[in-house]
Formats: C-alpha cells, sequence, structure tokens
C-alpha cells in the first residue's frame, strides 16, 4: 500500500510539474510569435504601417493606474465621469522631481481652466497617439506624415536627415529611422504648453521623447515611449500600449475642428455686455 501511494504521489507531481512547464512556455509562446512576426513591406523593403490606428485605453485622463471618479461638474452626473484604467506608465509612477510634482497636483485642481484639451490646442506628443480619437499612418521612403483626427494636427517624421526645428512647437520636431520593423521617431523642440493628460501630468520646453511603433499582428502596433526632461522630472521614465487598427470598409478620418467648442472657454470674458437700461 504504501508503494502504491508513493507511485501515485511521484505521478501526480510529473503531472503538476508538466503543467507548470506548460503554463511557463505558454507566456513565451505567445512572446516569441509576437516577435517573429513579420510585416507587410512598401516598396522600398520597409514594414508597412500605412493605416488608421488608435489606442484604446483611458490613458488620456490619467496615464497612471486610476479608479472611476467624479467628473469635474457635479450638475452634469455620470456624463464626464472619469473611467477607471490601469495605467500605461511602466513602473507605475511617474517621477517628478518635487516642485513639479506639487504643480501637477495645481494643475489637477484647477484642469477645468488650465487643460490645453479644453482650449482645443495642439496636444503635443506622446498624448495625440492616445487621445479617444483616431490617426492615420501615411508612409513614404523619405517622410512619414501622422494625420491626427482631433483639431486637424499633423507631424512630419523626416526619415533622410538629422534636421533641427526652426523653432518650438505644440508637436515639436520629428526625426526617424527604422530598427528592424521597429519605426523609431526622436523629437524635441517642443513648447512647454501641452499635457500629458487630464490629470495635470505636464512637461517643460526640455523634452525629449523617444516613440517606437513595432507591428505585432496585421492590425495591432505596440507603442512605446521614452520621455526625457531634467527641468520636471528625476529620471527618463517610459510608457507603453497596443495601437489598433480600424478595419471598417469604410474607415476614414472625419473632421474634427474644436476652436468653435472653445471661443466660450477663450474669449468669453471679451464679450461686450449690453448697456443698462436707463431708469424712467
Amino acid at each position: 500500500m504504501p508503494n502504491r501511494l508513493q507511485s501515485l504521489i511521484v505521478t501526480v507531481g510529473i503531472m503538476a510539474a508538466g503543467a507548470g512547464a506548460v503554463l511557463w512556455l505558454a507566456p513565451k509562446a505567445s512572446q516569441a510569435q509576437s516577435q517573429t512576426y513579420r510585416a507587410p513591406r512598401t516598396a522600398d523593403g520597409k514594414a508597412n504601417l500605412n493605416g488608421i490606428w488608435q489606442a484604446l485605453n483611458t490613458a488620456d485622463w490619467d496615464l497612471r493606474a486610476h479608479a472611476a471618479a467624479q467628473g469635474p461638474d457635479l450638475q452634469l452626473g455620470a456624463e464626464f465621469s472619469i473611467p477607471p484604467g490601469i495605467g500605461v506608465v511602466e513602473g507605475g509612477e511617474i517621477p517628478y522631481l518635487p516642485a513639479a510634482a506639487q504643480r501637477q497636483k495645481e494643475n489637477f485642481a484647477n484642469r477645468l481652466k488650465l487643460d490645453p484639451e479644453v482650449k482645443c490646442y495642439l496636444p503635443g506628443v506622446p498624448r495625440a497617439t492616445y487621445m479617444p480619437y483616431p490617426f492615420q499612418i501615411i508612409q513614404s521612403a523619405r517622410t512619414i506624415m501622422f494625420v491626427y483626427e482631433y483639431a486637424g494636427g499633423v507631424r512630419t517624421i523626416y526619415m533622410d536627415s538629422k534636421s533641427k526645428a526652426p523653432a518650438d512647437s505644440w508637436m515639436g520636431w520629428s526625426n526617424g529611422h527604422w530598427e528592424g520593423d521597429t519605426l523609431v521617431i526622436d523629437s524635441d523642440s517642443f513648447n512647454d504648453q501641452t499635457w500629458f493628460d487630464r490629470a495635470g501630468d505636464f512637461h517643460s520646453d526640455a523634452l525629449h521623447v523617444i516613440e517606437r511603433y513595432t507591428p505585432r499582428s496585421p492590425d495591432t502596433l505596440t507603442y512605446e515611449a521614452t520621455i526625457e526632461d531634467p527641468k520636471t522630472f528625476s529620471r527618463p521614465w517610459k510608457i507603453s500600449m497596443p495601437l489598433y487598427r480600424h478595419v471598417e470598409a469604410n474607415a476614414q478620418l472625419l473632421e474634427y475642428k474644436c476652436p468653435e467648442f472653445a471661443e466660450e472657454v477663450l474669449y468669453g470674458h471679451l464679450r461686450k455686455k449690453p448697456a443698462a437700461a436707463p431708469n424712467k
């Protein structure tokens, strides 16, 4: 009897070990499949990233993990409340310098007045990628264009030079190169007027962003952005997320020019008030 029990224990142990090995190998196999995917090629032999893409997450509300929360206007009830999100920041936290961390809190408290999105300003990089609007990649050998539905934003990625920006701007200046199938974009020369999200996360004019777009399947990309700004952060930090291709038969960017929606916020205080009626 002890021998039979001992044999049963050994057999169960072997089965458990085998199951563990299968579980251990499964994610490895999945990762290998993602790493070995070879995207369709363009005429010049590069990975073909042409298409309309969109992030499906809550990073525009807050890059970090966050619970659902009341929106900024109680009168709107559940409309415009903050959806929960698991976060896209590697390591979970943004490494603010002490003074910058205090400013981020002040930004959040005053977000209805200060958030550039409220005013329909161009969103900057990397925020343009994960706003809840699609964008289109239009690829050629010498330049790649990113066209964003939000506010009609456009970026040109220069692939054949290490050109310098003539001046700082909302969307910065971008030079690109290929590392295998990965499009790497190096961007700088930003102004300090954009935010990373609606939670008040911000940067200075020393912002430097390196983005990586890697095909992982026919209709998904892996997006990574490493953010450096020694005036605001104690070290570089990174976000990552999948991007999804729009596969509808009539997929297209529609017009979303929002300046007219922001006129009251920007210029309402300048409206001439009617003269008071004279006393009779």
